[in-house]
Formats: C-alpha cells, structure tokens, sequence
C-alpha cells in the first residue's frame, strides 16, 4: 500500500512537471491578464484531473486512462499543427490549428466529467470554455483552432475513461437543506 502511494506520487509530479514544461514558455510570455488565466487552467484543469485520481481511487486505473487520454490527445494535436502548418491570426508562423491549449483543457475536463460526474465536468467545461476564449481573444487562434483542439481533447477522452466505481461525496445545497451526499456504484 505505501508503495503504491509512493508510485502515484512520482507519476503525478512527472506529469505536473510535463504539463509545466509544456507551457512554461508561452506563460511567460502572456501579455494580458486573460492570457495569463487561460494558460493557468490549461495546466491547472489537467492537474485537477490527474490529482483526483490520486485522491479518490485506491489503484492505478483512473491514473492510466488520464495518461492516455492525455498523450492520446497531444500526439494528435501537434501532429495535426506540424502537419497543416498555419499561421496564427497575430501572424506568428504556423502552429495555429489545432489549439494545443484547448485539447489539454478539454481532455481534463471531458476525464473529470466522465470519469466522476457532472458535478465535476460542469466547471471543468465551463474553465476549459475559457481557456478556448483567452486563446481567441488573445490572437493566437482562430475559433476553428479552438474548435479543433477542444474536439480532440473531448474525443480522446472519451475514448479511454471509465466511469469511477467508488465513493462519491458531493455537497448538497438546496431549498433551505445543506449537506452531504454520499453514493457508491456496486
């Protein structure tokens, strides 16, 4: 049991690490406060996902379809940016379609969704939504680009994750009543 705490562990720094490397460069460069957002939650929403099955699940399985699902989604994207090669609406030289920030996002958003619920997938959309927005708004995509990239990353997903088996606690706030609600899927 330790060991495989452990184990998760190291998979989940050497992600984080990944994802950080991945966008590092294009963080520091942000100019507006809504590009420096969008490339936050394109680490963070991935990270989220990732974390949850450290969290939630006692083996490896929610772990391993993040994987896939992940590099399932990144080959495609930035197969599909060498391959097609087109210019940014900025003008900077190629990369443009599809959005690699909009496939992350989206990938980690359809896992959290598919693999704990809507409870998750409903914000995990909804920051994903803006990451495809500050990519817009910020000219280095055209809407097709995120349009694009957000497939990829939903497909790819979909594809590779189960819905969890475990526990779920999920609050409850509704009509004057507050709480907890505990369900498990046998």
């Amino acid at each position: 049991m330790v060991d495989r705490q452990k184990n998760k562990r190291w998979v989940f720094m050497g992600v984080a690490i990944i994802f950080m490397a991945l966008f590092s460069c294009q963080m520091a460069t942000a100019k507006s406060n809504t590009e420096k957002a969008g490339d936050a939650l394109a680490v963070l929403i991935p990270a989220i996902g990732l974390g949850s099955t450290l969290f939630y699940e006692e083996g490896n399985e929610g772990t391993i379809q993040f994987v896939e699902s992940m590099i399932t989604s990144q080959v495609i994207t930035f197969g599909l940016k060498k391959a097609i090669n087109r210019t940014r609406p900025n003008g900077d030289c190629c990369d443009s379609f599809p959005s690699g920030h909009s496939s992350v996002a989206f990938a980690g958003a359809a896992f959290l969704q598919k693999r704990y619920g809507w409870t998750y997938g409903i914000p995990a959309y909804l920051a994903a939504a803006f990451v495809g927005y500050s990519r817009v708004q910020s000219d280095k995509h055209h809407t097709e680009d995120v349009i694009a990239g957000a497939a990829i990353g939903i497909l790819s997903s979909y594809i590779f994750t189960k819905p969890y088996k475990g526990f779920a606690i999920t609050p409850l706030a509704s009509n004057g009543v507050y709480g907890l609600h505990i369900t498990k899927a046998w």
